[in-house]
């Protein structure tokens, strides 16, 4: 408990940052996609690093004191493929054209700056392609189904939050050095998510403060999840001492290092390579690995 409101400082941080992303969209007369690109594949280094390096040892100790080497090795990669299939489910279950992690190119948000410019289709201009049933023109697409459209965009993020969450959260609580790592590279992945609840909500209200609204709530699930996630953990899990038990710290540890792998390669790579060109992606990549890397050296 001595580090709790850490863990939940850091948690809201990262999940403040789609707050962000919508002020980027209403503020920014060009968006630097470029830096998008870059930034994100940062965010995939850390997550990776972290992954493999850090937070899935972390489970196999945890799981080998408890259990034995060979049987602890059995037990922290399942948890750790548990949590690939659990988010690769969340995933499945969100229709692609209103994936977060689909993002909107110039055309969508150019109309937010310049009032001359022409309204696009929002699902032309994802970079996940056309879909077959796609309106010719978004003049012929109902208001409420671009509040539909960001409504959806806004629960799906509210979904993947949680889990992202709950993996700054335990950081916080074990390594708090590792849990600000961790932050960063969540925080940098939610940008995009912000701009992509703000868009088609604002298009169809006309109202900012609206859009604003539903891309900074959509973040707050990531402490609000943690939170929720941590309470039920102590009430069932943990014994007379109110601490969790250490198997239960490794498995949760393993799951995570599988959540952000996932994140890392479905969602923060493609999207990475969407907004950039050449080799920016890859630049990032390296930069978050190297960063990471030398962060944990310097910590020991």
């Amino acid at each position: 408990m001595d580090n709790f409101w850490l863990a939940f400082g850091l948690t809201l941080i990262a999940g403040m940052a789609t707050g962000i992303g919508s002020v980027i969209a209403f503020t920014a007369k060009r968006t630097n996609y470029r830096f998008l690109s870059i930034s994100t594949g940062f965010s995939a280094g850390v997550m990776l690093y972290v992954s493999f390096v850090e937070i899935f040892y972390k489970g196999f100790d945890a799981l080998g004191e408890a259990y034995g080497e060979n049987l602890g090795s059995w037990v922290n990669t399942a948890a750790f493929f548990s949590g690939i299939f659990l988010i690769a489910l969340i995933d499945n279950l969100i229709p692609s054209i209103e994936n977060p992690h689909e993002p909107f190119d110039e055309r969508a948000t150019a109309p937010l700056h310049d009032p001359n410019a022409e309204l696009p289709d929002l699902k032309e201009v994802t970079r996940g392609g056309v879909d077959e049933e796609t309106p010719d023109h978004i003049h012929h697409i109902h208001h409420t189904h671009l509040l539909r459209l960001g409504l959806f965009t806004a629960l799906a993020i509210t979904i993947h939050n949680f889990p992202e969450g709950l993996a700054t959260f335990l950081s916080g609580l074990k390594d708090p050095q590792l849990a600000v790592a961790i932050t960063v590279a969540i925080a940098l992945h939610n940008i995009p998510e912000g701009i992509s609840v703000s868009v088609p909500i604002f298009y169809a209200t006309g109202n900012r403060k609206k859009a604003f609204f539903y891309s900074f709530m959509s973040g707050l699930a990531e402490p609000v999840g943690a939170v929720i996630a941590y309470v039920g953990i102590r009430f069932f899990l943990a014994g007379d001492s109110g601490e969790i038990p250490s198997q239960i710290m490794g498995i949760l540890f393993a799951a995570v290092a599988g959540i952000m792998v996932y994140i890392s390669l479905d969602q923060l790579l493609p999207t990475s390579r969407a907004y950039g060109k050449g080799h920016d992606s890859l630049l990032g990549l390296m930069g978050g690995m190297i960063v990471m890397a030398l962060s944990l050296l310097l910590m020991n």
